[in-house]
């Protein structure tokens, strides 16, 4: 992997990361957002895949927007997490 594509990855993960932060509220700071972005684009691309569709778009903007429709999921995923493990205590 060069350095271009890890580059590559986290300038898509910050920007997912950002705008799927800036949707459902809240934020993990520039490395959390990288993070959550990257982390969304592979489950934005098994969602996809599993729904059997593509990108609505392809290009960049493609591959971001998948990345932000995971990060979202897993944001709303470790809210629900967060809420259930909180009322217990």
């Amino acid at each position: 992997m060069s350095l271009e594509t890890i580059l590559v990855w986290a300038v898509i993960g910050l920007i997912a990361g950002w705008l799927a932060s800036a949707v459902v509220g809240g934020g993990y700071g520039l490395i959390g957002d990288i993070v959550v972005g990257v982390v969304g684009a592979f489950l934005g691309g098994f969602i996809f895949r599993a729904l059997g569709t593509g990108t609505p778009f392809g290009g960049l903007a493609g591959t971001i927007f998948v990345a932000f429709i995971g990060a979202v999921v897993l944001l709303l995923v470790l809210r629900l997490i967060h809420s259930s493990t909180v009322r217990r205590v």
